[in-house]
């Protein structure tokens, strides 16, 4: 099965083909480079959190006050986040079940667009779409970040992988819509699954024993 075309609901059911479990992805906070974000005060506005998962990022927003909309593809996902944001109390987090390359209905809306893990878990060739439709739900002005594996944070000869970028490639696929402020090395942090016959990365592990997948963080704006 190739990465683009995994069950995402399975996945998050803990049932996928590719791994047992809660998805290695969801953590139980935001990425730590996203929390750095918040907490130096780059977030503002309304906030898109693009391709949510089971949203810890747009809750941990919506705690602090922000209006959060997560758009995600798997009913699991959202159901599980519309579950959270009820339990805590969170009236400003709002989710949506669609598509991050074809969603509509959001024109202009939103001061902050944050794209945390989401970019490696598209087909390449639907890197465009996907740019056109957050683009046309951004407000002028606002700010983009992406959060996304770069070229060998896995081992190569591993079938079954994210698409993984360079830096020139994600420069290409973003910068062709927005105006690119810095793209710099980043890390993200993942529960890896034992797998047979699959090495573990070689990377360094933080203080909860998560490893620390090599990354880019790009931050972009739209021209106001």
């Amino acid at each position: 099965m190739a990465f683009e075309i995994i069950d995402w609901d399975s996945a998050y059911k803990g049932d996928s083909e590719n791994f047992q479990g809660p998805p290695p992805w969801n953590i139980g906070e935001p990425q730590p480079e996203l929390a750095a974000l918040i907490g130096d005060g780059k977030v503002h506005g309304e906030v898109l959190d693009a391709g949510c998962g089971y949203a810890e990022l747009s809750l941990a927003l919506a705690a602090q006050g922000f209006t959060v909309v997560g758009i995600e593809l798997t009913p699991t996902a959202v159901a599980a986040a519309r579950q959270a944001a009820q339990e805590r109390g969170l009236e400003n987090a709002t989710f949506v079940q669609d598509d991050i390359t074809s969603f509509t209905g959001f024109d202009g809306r939103f001061d902050t667009i944050i794209d945390s893990t989401l970019f490696h878990s598209l087909p390449v060739e639907a890197r465009d779409a996907y740019q056109r439709a957050v683009f046309a739900a951004a407000a002028p002005g606002a700010t983009y970040f992406i959060l996304v594996f770069a070229k060998g944070a896995f081992p190569a000869e591993l079938q079954e992988k994210p698409n993984e970028v360079t830096e020139a490639e994600l420069r290409e696929a973003v910068g062709k819509y927005w105006a690119i402020d810095e793209v710099r090395p980043a890390f993200i942090h993942a529960n890896i699954p034992q797998l047979p016959n699959v090495p573990t990365p070689p990377h360094d592990r933080d203080e909860k024993g998560r490893i620390k997948m090599p990354a880019f963080l790009l931050t972009a704006h739209k021209p106001a």
